[in-house]
């Protein structure tokens, strides 16, 4: 018998637009204050997709060519693009299709994940089923989101949190121990009501009423929502780390979905984990939904080690939520 292969995460990318949008600017738009956001949800500053006729691919396109350009990798050989994403350029061809055709990965088949904020951790899981299953040696997964296409403006308290932004890893096969060890991951779609977008889908196609009506943004009960994303994110994380007989020393970094820098204290706190070990960027970036935990790999990445314990954890709507035990593949530092 064979060691076993493992897929371990061997490069990130990333993509942020330009324009930053600031809480002084968001509160010429909408009653707020940088310090009622700051309080409350701990964001400074968002990226915005700005630019007529460009959508998530754009974005995803652009994170996964940084990728293929750090890790030196020929998108010839990438044999399969997954995109995690609630907003796709259109319901089809898929996101993921078109960020493979205009990275130029011409030999993968490529398909899209939806799962809210939990989708890069769907998304990540499912591409390495792929590789420890020997079907495919390289797996570019990428969370994308333009989530300012379907953000209400008026909205103060949906506004300020998200913001655009696409970050990609590639997947290989390793023998070291390395790479994606294990997942837990939940769905409950009787959370539907709490977060989500009515219309635009088959249940309520576009229409004079539903447009008229603003069911094409993001609806949020954010007390409810809080509050589940508290207790399932943590109980994840914690979980994940019993299984495995992980002390809170032996954890390198909580990798949390950046929704909340509230839910982010509360779940390492669970985990015994103080600030220094939470990637956090949610201060500059915000909620990018199924970009947030790639895309703080990427900022961490120089930090990060051979053999480091990650503990990948979200929830997102619907409801969705996870947790997923990374062993670090690679000397970030050299990246």
């Amino acid at each position: 018998m064979g060691k076993k292969i493992t897929a371990a995460i061997t490069g990130v990318g990333e993509y942020l637009p330009d324009y930053l949008l600031t809480n002084e600017e968001l509160s010429r738009m909408v009653d707020t204050t940088d310090e009622w956001i700051m309080t409350r949800i701990g964001i400074k500053t968002r990226h915005i997709l700005k630019g007529d006729g460009i959508g998530t691919s754009y974005m995803g396109a652009r994170a996964v060519l940084n990728l293929l350009d750090k890790t030196g990798t020929d998108p010839m050989e990438v044999d399969q693009v997954i995109c995690a994403t609630v907003t796709p350029d259109m319901l089809f061809p898929s996101t993921g299709n078109l960020i493979a055709d205009q990275a130029g990965c011409k030999n993968a088949f490529a398909y899209d994940v939806s799962a809210a904020c939990s989708g890069f951790l769907f998304a990540l899981t499912t591409g390495a089923q792929f590789i420890e299953t020997g079907h495919c040696k390289k797996v570019v997964v990428v969370g994308a989101d333009k989530m300012s296409s379907i953000v209400d403006y008026h909205d103060r308290n949906t506004c300020p949190i998200f913001g655009d932004g696409a970050a990609a890893v590639l997947l290989e096969p390793s023998t070291d121990g390395c790479g994606v060890i294990d997942s837990i991951l939940h769905s409950d779609g009787s959370g539907e009501m709490h977060l989500y977008m009515k219309a635009g889908g088959s249940r309520f196609p576009a229409t004079r009423e539903t447009l008229e009506n603003n069911w094409h943004t993001i609806t949020q009960d954010g007390p409810a929502v809080f509050k589940a994303a508290v207790s399932n994110m943590a109980d994840v994380a914690v979980e994940m780390m019993e299984r495995h007989g992980l002390k809170s020393d032996d954890v390198r970094f909580l990798v949390p979905h950046q929704a909340n820098l509230r839910i982010i204290d509360a779940t390492a706190r669970r985990m015994g984990l103080a600030r220094e070990k939470c990637m956090i960027n949610i201060d500059r970036n915000g909620n990018t939904t199924a970009a947030t935990i790639p895309s703080c790999l990427y900022d961490y990445e120089k930090e990060l080690r051979p053999g480091d314990n990650l503990i990948l954890a979200s929830f997102g709507g619907g409801y969705t939520w996870g947790s997923v035990y990374v062993k670090w593949a690679y000397d970030g530092s050299k990246a």
